[in-house]
């Protein structure tokens, strides 16, 4: 346990901040995990919805300091580039 009021302070500060960060991975597996089923069951519209909302967790992600920039970028293109093979 932390000695000083300080060291107290930034625990309590960490332990909410690692929570915030745990939901918003969590939802954004959820997402990616709604998107692939959709991607394997062929249906596009709903795919191109789910790949949205996907996107903006993303960058929301990012935005607060969660994901880094370049992760965020290569897991958006990956996912584009099934959504695309979809089409073909």
């Amino acid at each position: 346990m932390p000695i000083k009021k300080s060291a107290a302070k930034a625990l309590r500060q960490s332990k909410k901040r690692a929570e915030r960060n745990k939901k918003i991975k969590a939802n954004i597996s959820w997402l990616k995990r709604q998107f692939l089923k959709v991607i394997a069951l062929k249906k596009k519209k709903e795919a191109v919805d789910i790949y949205a909302k996907l996107q903006k967790s993303f960058d929301r992600a990012v935005q607060k300091g969660v994901l880094k920039k370049n992760t965020a970028a290569r897991s958006k293109s990956r996912l584009f580039k099934k959504l695309n093979n979809l089409s073909k």
